[in-house]
């Protein structure tokens, strides 16, 4: 019998982190706000209705039967290609790499890489689920998700966002694998790109200067080494317990992008090790959660996407945070739920709805 209830442990963890990450936005941009707009809770107030509209999304998705999605992956491509198009042409960035990531409606920006990175997942959890046991055919099962993947990457690539084209790419990679792709094929691949992301980082200044930063931040802590110089800072100053949630001192004006990309360096700084353990442990438990879903599932379909947009939300957190500990070069990424970014947190909040779904018809019975 199928299983009628939602994963509330799913949801519970999820709502968690999303309040954690609304605090931590405050404590870490309320002084940016008050300089820059001249209001206090500037952000605050634009998570807060990030968080709204996100969660809307959650029940909306949630109760929408994962099955219909079928039907819709195709027209959902097209509508994230002509968006992705759209952006290089009439996108927003900013900085002087020249990004082009944003498009601006009205008050708001859209970001239309974290949709594809959805809408991709989608595609391939349909393309594996129909295709079965042709998977592990090369020209009918392999190369046709290869190429239609590799579009949105080459896509995203365009718009200079290198960190988002590793992390939907190592994704794709992992749900090949657990289809039971020939691991001929995978590693073909992976040997294909290790040359090809080598040229993509040292062909352009700033990606060589991230890893030339990363390799040694104190040789170049007065440009691309400063970032990650003010995190460690922070994390040492945060110390076992922290010294205070709004007491810390690097979002000052000394740690840039300290709400949105390296929030989780807040967090250890005003919580400390034990604020960085709690958060660690709920991404931990959340995707125990998402690959139980995944488990369960009967459903080809349901399985695949229910490990996709685990692995989505995962990996991202896992490379955001070994990103701000010095353990990878800066990417550019957010943390999923707590750092502030409309796009990110809907998208990601979208997802746990999806994930709902399936989990309300798994194989249990309750």
């Amino acid at each position: 019998m199928k299983n009628k209830t939602f994963d509330v442990y799913l949801l519970f963890v999820t709502l968690l982190l999303v309040f954690i990450g609304t605090v931590m936005v405050f404590s870490s941009s309320a002084v940016t706000a008050k300089e820059t707009y001249h209001d206090t809770y500037y952000f605050l107030k634009k998570n807060l209705f990030f968080v709204s509209f996100g969660l809307l999304c959650l029940f909306i998705t949630k109760s929408i039967p994962y099955q219909a999605y079928k039907k819709l992956v195709y027209p959902l491509l097209v509508l994230i290609i002509s968006l992705l198009v759209a952006v290089l042409f009439i996108g927003h960035g900013g900085g002087s790499s020249g990004v082009k990531r944003w498009i601006h409606i009205g008050g708001f920006s859209l970001q239309p890489t974290e949709f594809a990175k959805l809408a991709v997942i989608l595609f391939v959890a349909y393309a594996l689920s129909k295709k079965r046991e042709k998977v592990r055919d090369f020209a009918k099962g392999f190369l046709p998700i290869l190429l239609v993947s590799s579009l949105f990457l080459f896509l995203i690539l365009a718009q200079r966002d290198l960190g988002s084209v590793f992390t939907l790419g190592s994704i794709i990679m992992m749900m090949l694998f657990i289809s039971g792709t020939r691991l001929v094929y995978l590693l073909g691949l992976v040997g294909l790109s290790i040359p090809a992301l080598y040229v993509l980082i040292f062909s352009v200044d700033f990606r060589r200067q991230r890893i030339l930063a990363f390799l040694d931040p104190w040789q170049h802590r007065l440009d691309a080494g400063f970032q990650i110089i003010q995190s460690y800072v922070a994390f040492q100053s945060g110390g076992l317990t922290g010294v205070g949630l709004g007491e810390g001192k690097q979002k000052l004006f000394y740690l840039p992008e300290a709400h949105t990309d390296f929030i989780f360096s807040v967090v250890g700084e005003e919580l400390g090790l034990i604020g960085v353990l709690a958060v660690i442990a709920l991404f931990a438990f959340f995707m125990f959660r998402g690959f139980a879903i995944a488990l369960k599932s009967k459903d080809p379909f349901g399985m695949y996407l229910a490990f996709g947009i685990t692995c989505l939300i995962g990996f991202q957190a896992l490379i955001n945070m070994a990103v701000v500990m010095g353990l990878l070069p800066t990417k550019g990424l957010t943390l999923p739920f707590l750092s502030y970014g409309g796009s990110s947190l809907v998208m990601c909040l979208m997802s746990v709805g999806i994930l709902l779904n399936i989990s309300m018809n798994t194989g249990d019975e309750h």
